[in-house]
């Protein structure tokens, strides 16, 4: 981990940091600074340990550092997917892995691989058997995880949720669509400007009462985001988005609603841009045994620890990290 949030994305970078740092750094890792592991020994390890092992114990720590940080009163987890495209080889598809991603603190709380045999699916609850206590937690997914087997899963479970509804459900989606939101006021409003552009995001919400066909809903949701580039103030595109949620109004304000449903979006930046584009993931060449979902995990850990510190900007908090070797150990708190 510390390699990783000096911004090392292989092994042999992973092996030349450990080669590179000072005796007193070596000794404060565990190793002996005439002995230290090689690139062989790193790989080997990497290959074989279990990812999902590895995120449930790490994330323990970094959820303890972040619980301060929290800022509505439930705790929201964000479950989504992303496919590792570096690990395709000609005879097998590229790793898919499923994460559950504590949305205030962008921290990974659990990790499951999808094979070929099956799918994401498949594989929610899975995944968040690896969470020991989910009661008044909410879960939020795409249209994808729409499904009566998962909404039952959760309310066992003792969870909320809130599920993006499209065209993988489409009478669902038509019976959303259907509800008479024009005589319905909005419930929240926002503004945002930046990159160039506005963005006013609107959400309205009804109380299912009949003529919903889906378990334990409470309130259909529309979200509708319009945006507008600063320098063409007359052109809008519009996008509305139907989600439907077990949350009823005394349960949740529409603010925590809002801020819930664009915290699920935000993941994808928060997460998977960053290992994308900072650590290069869709061109790593780690393709053997575990090796590409433990260095996914390893990513993920390193950006929640750096989240955690309340940093932003993942790139350069790599570049402060690389250039002295204490610095990564005072990030994770070892001394």
């Amino acid at each position: 981990m510390c390699a990783v949030v000096a911004g090392d994305r292989s092994y042999t970078a992973i092996a030349e940091w450990v080669a590179d740092v000072p005796a007193a750094t070596a000794l404060a890792l565990g190793m002996a600074p005439d002995r230290r592991p090689s690139e062989a020994m790193i790989r080997r390890l990497l290959q074989a340990i279990d990812p999902q092992l590895l995120t449930a114990a790490v994330s323990v720590w970094l959820t303890g550092r972040a619980a301060a940080g929290t800022s509505t009163s439930r705790r929201a987890i964000a479950v989504d997917g992303k496919t590792l495209r570096g690990s395709r080889t000609t005879g097998n598809a590229a790793r898919h892995v499923m994460a559950a991603c504590d949305q205030a603190a962008g921290v990974v709380l659990a990790s499951t691989d999808v094979d070929g045999k099956t799918n994401e699916i498949t594989r929610f609850a899975p995944l968040l058997d690896q969470i020991g206590d989910l009661r008044d937690t909410v879960i939020t997914a795409d249209a994808l995880h729409c499904q009566r087997e998962h909404v039952d899963y959760l309310a066992e479970r003792g969870a909320h949720w809130i599920l993006t509804v499209k065209g993988n459900q489409p009478s669902l989606h038509a019976q959303l669509a259907g509800l008479p939101w024009r005589a319905v006021p909005d419930a929240f409003r926002d503004t945002d400007r930046g990159h160039g552009r506005r963005e006013i995001r609107t959400l309205k919400a009804l109380t299912i009462s009949t003529g919903i066909d889906f378990p334990h809903a409470a309130q259909a949701l529309r979200i509708r985001r319009r945006r507008r580039r600063l320098d063409q103030p007359k052109r809008f595109t519009t996008e509305t988005v139907y989600a439907i949620t077990d949350l009823r109004v005394h349960q949740a304000k529409p603010a925590h609603l809002a801020a819930w449903i664009r915290g699920h979006w935000s993941i994808e930046n928060k997460i998977h841009w960053v290992r994308d584009v900072t650590y290069d993931e869709d061109r790593s060449q780690i393709r053997t045994g575990t090796g590409p979902e433990v260095m996914a995990a390893l990513r993920n850990d390193a950006i929640g620890a750096l989240r955690t510190a309340g940093i932003t900007n993942i790139a350069a908090a790599n570049r402060h990290h690389a250039r002295d070797s204490t610095r990564p150990l005072a990030l994770l708190g070892i001394t």
